[in-house]
């Protein structure tokens, strides 16, 4: 505990001289992160960086709500067709988070409404050439699978009747 600030000596000459005498004894020497840079010196302020920083510490993560937590899923289900080994396997993918996309039109999912448009196959399929030179498609024997008819909506099928 420090003393108290003597009457008639400035407060900021009071700090200062508290700050040299400290340096003077080495109470400054050898701290934790001496010689290194500021975590997170450079990047905008955020004012939850205490919460994130805590749960970096401690391994820890938050569940995402339903609708964006499929949107992570659709992101990083593009990010693996376009690393796929074949194209039929980067097809496949899209399809399947298409499927999931779909079901989740059906039945909405918990949180905020946000809708997940359909991953584009032919586009995944077109990226997924763009970054595998044809060498690579040479050695690939498996046809691409049968797409599935497009399926009616039901109330256009209730409409039809």
């Amino acid at each position: 505990m420090t003393d108290r600030r003597p009457l008639g000596m400035s407060f900021e000459s009071w700090i200062d001289r508290q700050i040299r005498e400290a340096a003077e004894r080495g109470e400054f020497d050898n701290l934790p992160g001496a010689g290194k840079p500021i975590p997170g010196a450079g990047e905008p302020y955020d004012e939850m960086w205490w919460i994130k920083q805590k749960m970096r510490a401690e391994n820890l993560s938050f569940p995402l709500p339903g609708t964006l937590a499929l949107r992570k899923e659709a992101e990083e289900a593009r990010a693996a067709a376009l690393g796929a080994r074949t194209e039929a396997e980067a097809r496949g993918i899209a399809e399947e988070m298409n499927d999931r996309i779909r079901e989740s039109y059906r039945r909405p999912l918990s949180g905020p409404p946000v809708v997940q448009p359909l991953i584009d196959v032919d586009e995944v399929a077109a990226g997924w050439r763009a970054a595998h030179p044809v060498a690579d498609r040479a050695a690939e024997t498996e046809p691409a699978p049968p797409r599935a008819p497009a399926r009616r909506s039901f109330l256009r099928r209730l409409w039809r009747r």
